[in-house]
């Protein structure tokens, strides 16, 4: 905001009681013996009283303001604006095709998980058969016993013999 400077025509100013006309500045200088005083300096002090208060008003948006007067600025802020909101609208739609693929991959991973899972069961479990197989084949604890009662029986009878028909000198001692 610019204030309007005195006009030496008028002879008036905005400080009230100073009188601008050289003649009276003159005149008044003369009979008080001061030097005059600069006139930039009286109008800076002028202009500092002289500024009226600062009045604070919310601001509008501008897409709800009067429609400004075309130019070149605010229509190169609006083609801004429209890329940015494109570029924004990408985003969202990129977002969403991440997410929904995420989710995929989410989903193809238990998959995968439950098959390999079922894989290593279904290997344990072939393991688990080949050792039932293994096991039912091989003797129980009542055949062990009658081969060791059967085992002892023999080496006594023969034992015996071996004693009887004098074999003894059949075995060469060391």
């Amino acid at each position: 905001m610019t204030e309007p400077s005195p006009t030496p025509s008028t002879g008036t100013s905005f400080i009230p009681g100073a009188k601008t006309s050289d003649s009276k500045t003159s005149e008044s200088t003369a009979l008080s013996g001061a030097a005059p005083s600069p006139v930039p300096e009286t109008q800076a002090i002028a202009n500092q009283q002289a500024t009226p208060p600062l009045v604070v008003v919310k601001a509008e948006p501008l897409a709800q303001s009067a429609p400004a007067p075309s130019s070149p600025g605010s229509d190169q802020l609006a083609r801004i604006e429209d890329k940015c909101a494109r570029i924004e609208d990408k985003y969202a739609r990129s977002e969403a095709l991440l997410s929904r693929v995420e989710e995929k991959i989410e989903g193809a991973t238990t998959r995968m998980s439950e098959a390999a899972r079922q894989s290593d069961l279904a290997a344990l479990r072939s393991e688990v058969r080949a050792v039932a197989d293994r096991t039912r084949r091989l003797p129980g604890s009542g055949a062990l016993v009658l081969t060791a009662i059967i085992t002892a029986v023999l080496t006594v009878v023969l034992t015996i013999a071996a004693q009887r028909f004098h074999l003894d000198g059949l075995i060469t001692p060391r």
